[in-house]
């Protein structure tokens, strides 16, 4: 029984804390309902995962062990059957909930809803993964694991708002991008991490390491700038349609992309 708690706790503890400051930071809280539903939706993207799973192994390099896949296969494996499938299911969710809901009104709403939706996802996949192997693979996914779905989930979040931006200013040739970089980035760093970990060799695991405080470090302080701009998007803005930050000039201090 208490073995039991102290797994539950240990499954549950991370996913509460991630969620708890990416909230408390936003400047204008969203409604509760609305990120209790995409939470739940990133719960419900897990079984979205498992049935776009169970059509691909209709290839067997997506049913293959890992371990018996040699790099240029487990690259296909990982990138396409893994990280693509996983992210695009929670993609799905975060837009088909938020995107046109009243409530996304800043660019830092649409990176606490895609978070919203990852912690959801990597909430049942802990319980899975805890209750399955134990208190060490915990403690791992607790520091690893967790953190690094949020992570996906921010990066998800930043190119949906700057979609999202761009759709009220008019400009959908930069919305249709961003709505793609919404899902290709996410896949990609989602990717690195686990090629990293399956690769199963020393030069990828040190570079997993070297990933991970990068990823850490450049997704905590992104999150720190956009929670920090307390306009609300609209038309014809002081954002940058490229990279999201207020611009008071002719030119992004960022970026250096013309203010048209």
């Amino acid at each position: 029984m208490i073995y039991n708690l102290i797994l539950f706790i240990i499954s549950v503890l991370p996913i509460f804390l991630i969620g708890f400051y990416i909230y408390k930071i936003d400047k204008e809280k969203e409604p509760l309902k609305l990120l209790v539903k995409l939470f739940l939706g990133g719960i419900g993207s897990c079984f979205l995962v498992l049935i776009i799973s169970a059509l691909l192994k209709i290839f067997p390099i997506f049913y293959a062990d890992p371990s018996n896949l040699n790099l240029i296969e487990l690259f296909i494996n990982i990138f396409i059957g893994v990280a693509l499938v996983e992210e695009f299911s929670k993609w799905i969710i975060a837009y088909k909930i938020s995107y046109n809901h009243e409530a996304f009104d800043y660019l830092y709403d649409a990176i606490l809803y895609c978070i919203f939706v990852s912690i959801g996802f990597a909430f049942f996949e802990n319980i899975l993964y805890v209750y399955g192997n134990g208190i060490v693979t915990g403690i791992m996914r607790a520091v690893l694991a967790v953190p690094s779905h949020a992570c996906n989930g921010m990066l998800m979040g930043y190119y949906l708002g700057l979609a999202k931006l761009n759709d009220l200013n008019n400009n959908k040739d930069l919305k249709k991008k961003y709505l793609l970089l919404s899902i290709i980035v996410p896949t990609i760093t989602h990717g690195i991490y686990d090629y990293c970990i399956f690769s199963q060799r020393l030069i990828f695991i040190i570079i997993f390491f070297i990933f991970v405080i990068a990823m850490y470090a450049y997704v905590l302080k992104k999150i720190k700038n956009i929670s920090s701009i307390d306009r609300k998007m609209k038309y014809k803005d002081n954002y940058c349609p490229n990279c999201g930050h207020k611009v008071e000039s002719n030119f992004c201090p960022i970026c250096g992309r013309k203010n048209e």
